[in-house]
């Protein structure tokens, strides 16, 4: 398994754009996946990024913003659309991914990195603490 930085391969991106639309887009939401994951490439800022897992296809994705949509504007960065195929889970696969985003925070000179979620007893195992509530709109 391979962990592939979008910004660091822009050769995937459209692949990527189409693979995490279709993990975590709806309708109404296509364009902002498209928008956020192209500006990957397109910023010199080192945020937003996007990551694809890589075996002999593609089965998870993840991506590193500097909010996600939640009330709490006073953290950062985010760890968002944290997804691994069905049929991989249980590998510790999503945690190849979350290993790679920490280890990009820390060379962003970034000290802690965030998530915002209701899965219980999954992030905890990768070092994400409860500490309070966020809402999102």
């Amino acid at each position: 398994m391979i962990v592939i930085n979008i910004r660091k391969h822009p050769e995937y991106l459209e692949q990527a754009i189409a693979y995490i639309q279709s993990q975590w887009a709806n309708r109404r939401t296509r364009k902002v996946y498209e928008d956020c994951i192209t500006k990957n490439v397109d910023t010199k800022s080192p945020l937003p990024a996007w990551y694809l897992l890589d075996g002999d296809k593609l089965i998870g994705c993840a991506g590193l913003l500097t909010n996600d949509f939640i009330s709490r504007m006073d953290l950062g960065p985010w760890l968002c659309a944290l997804f691994i195929e069905k049929k991989y889970r249980g590998q510790n696969l999503g945690n190849l991914l979350i290993a790679q985003i920490k280890e990009d925070v820390a060379t962003m000179g970034l000290e802690k990195l965030y998530l915002s979620t209701t899965h219980e007893g999954y992030y905890e195992k990768y070092d994400f603490p409860y500490i309070g509530d966020g809402y999102h709109p």
